[in-house]
């Protein structure tokens, strides 16, 4: 798919888009058993916004599939379901200032920042384990997780990967970044 800058998708890309989200929703409908397609259809159709992010997530390697339907506020939550952290959101430290206390060989952007340009969440450490009870995910990269304030006040910030038939929840100094290591994110819709 070509490269966006705009918010909304031009129908073209719309309707290749909304498609290539419908195979990869009937392809794992053990992510999100009892949802119905046409429904979650309906709602990106009514929001470009929300599709436009979506969009960026799979522009930028996520494959973003619905994992779970929240009754009380009536939302579909997607998720980054790329077998790896998504390629093109790799090489990143944790949040902007992390990125600003690196004096030499700053990475281009943040977990935190570039989710936010994006539009997106960073998962939570409980998030990130009931995705991996849909699959295995990150069984050679790692990703960023959104970090509870104590201990990113102490410096710290929190990853998560799959090895050896279990899900790793670490620790590093959320200044480090590594070519293996990027983000998942979710949106609601």
């Amino acid at each position: 798919m070509a490269t966006l800058n705009k918010k909304d998708i031009p129908q073209i890309l719309q309707n290749e888009f909304l498609n290539l989200l419908k195979i990869r929703f009937e392809k794992n409908m053990n992510r999100h058993e009892g949802v119905k397609w046409n429904e979650i259809e309906t709602k990106l159709k009514a929001s470009q916004k929300k599709l436009g992010v979506l969009y960026k997530m799979e522009e930028t390697g996520g494959e973003p599939d619905v994992i779970e339907y929240d009754k009380k506020t009536n939302e579909f939550i997607f998720c980054d379901c790329s077998e790896e952290s998504p390629k093109n959101r790799r090489s990143l430290c944790y949040d902007q200032e992390a990125l600003a206390s690196r004096k030499e060989h700053k990475p281009k952007n943040s977990a935190m920042g570039m989710a936010l340009e994006m539009g997106i969440e960073l998962l939570t450490e409980e998030q990130y384990r009931k995705l991996q009870q849909l699959g295995k995910f990150d069984t050679k990269t790692s990703s960023w997780l959104k970090t509870p304030s104590e201990i990113r006040k102490l410096g710290g910030a929190i990853f998560g990967d799959y090895r050896y038939g279990n899900v790793f929840i670490y620790h590093n100094g959320a200044e480090s970044y590594y070519s293996s290591r990027g983000f998942r994110g979710l949106l609601k819709i």
